[in-house]
């Protein structure tokens, strides 16, 4: 199974970080961010990576190369033009082949075991969901014996993590250019084919100055 890491955005929030680093590569307790993703990956037995990006890309390519240091295969996908993340996947297809790919936003920091994820599918698409934090306090979507529905009045919602199992049949009928991912996955859902699973372990959008410092205190507490 390939993964896809996504990091073409560009991290507006966490400016001036971001004016000249790639946010992916911005340290957290000495580490780049997007280097804890590869290396859970490369542990849970990953070994082809895709990433793509845009803003400052070169630095990312640059500093990752190949990926032999995480025993990985690194290729790239780079982004001229900012294409949200469904035109990001998309563009991305032809690297990741034909088969269902793991998909990670490359700006969240996670304690997701990755060797839990599901190698197969049973429907279109397989999503990780958290608690709702503070910052999204109404969820995303309702996950009721393990298949995931949007959200309706009076349900209990979870928040989708950034990490999920995607088929490309999910992008059946997309062209290319900027579009989302959530109105693909909504009308999966309709249909009654996403699945999902609820991680209660540590999870970080790292968006804001505040929650890099966050994920900072975390790992100074785990050691």
């Amino acid at each position: 199974m390939k993964a896809m890491i996504l990091a073409a955005g560009k991290g507006e929030r966490m400016r001036p970080l971001t004016l000249h680093t790639p946010k992916p590569l911005i340290a957290v307790a000495g580490v780049p961010l997007i280097e804890y993703h590869l290396r859970a990956l490369a542990a849970a037995g990953f070994r082809e990576v895709v990433i793509n990006h845009a803003w400052l890309g070169q630095q990312i390519e640059d500093h990752l190369g190949d990926g032999a240091q995480f025993g990985l295969r690194i290729v790239y996908s780079p982004e001229g033009e900012p294409l949200e993340t469904g035109g990001g996947i998309f563009r991305a297809l032809p690297l990741l082949g034909d088969e269902a790919f793991v998909v990670v936003n490359g700006d969240v920091w996670t304690d997701y075991d990755f060797h839990a994820i599901p190698r197969q599918l049973n429907g279109l698409a397989h999503l990780i969901m958290i608690d709702n934090p503070a910052h999204h306090p109404a969820g995303d979507f309702v996950l009721e014996n393990g298949v995931l529905s949007d959200a309706k009045p009076g349900a209990a919602t979870l928040t989708y993590s950034g990490i999920a199992v995607l088929a490309p049949a999910l992008f059946t009928g997309c062209q290319p250019g900027a579009f989302k991912l959530a109105p693909l996955l909504r009308e999966a859902m309709a249909a009654g084919k996403v699945t999902g699973e609820h991680h209660r372990g540590h999870w970080v959008d790292v968006g804001t100055h505040e929650r890099l410092q966050e994920v900072e205190q975390l790992l100074a507490v785990a050691g």
